[in-house]
């Protein structure tokens, strides 16, 4: 049997990191999807899913270093359901309004966001190194 889900949307917050008992790296993050179309009778709809992502090991190291809120991401992963349900885990707000959680255990995490759209990257850079898109060929 095999599974595997894709999404790509935008950070909601910055990361969060811990360890386990063990010692292995997992770091959290929300990833928010978007979709818009107009429905049937001419009204223009716009549908935001949100993930909850977890990624272990090396790459939950590389993803709490260089992912920010906001940042564009493409995740891989498989889909974890709820243990009781087998499906979204459900809960209930504090508001009293009910919420389903979609959440995904990550292979890969590919960075989306360009350079210039992260002013933390160009601050990074040491004066006088050339990047990428500096050399001419």
């Amino acid at each position: 049997m095999y599974q595997k889900i894709i999404i790509v949307g935008n950070l909601g917050g910055d990361p969060e990191m811990r360890y386990t008992p063990g010692g292995q790296a997992v770091t959290n993050f929300s990833v928010a999807t978007s979709n818009k179309y107009t429905a049937n009778d001419g009204q223009k709809v716009d549908e935001t899913t949100w993930f909850r992502v977890s990624a272990w090991g090396r790459l939950a190291e590389t993803c709490n270093q260089y992912l920010k809120r906001g940042r564009k991401v493409l995740v891989e992963g498989r889909l974890r359901p709820d243990i009781q349900s087998g499906g979204p885990r459900v809960y209930q707000r504090q508001d009293g309004t009910w919420a389903a959680s979609f959440e995904i255990t990550a292979q890969t995490v590919k960075f989306l966001s360009s350079r210039g759209e992260d002013d933390s990257f160009q601050a990074a850079q040491p004066p006088g190194q050339e990047t990428e898109d500096d050399i001419p060929f």
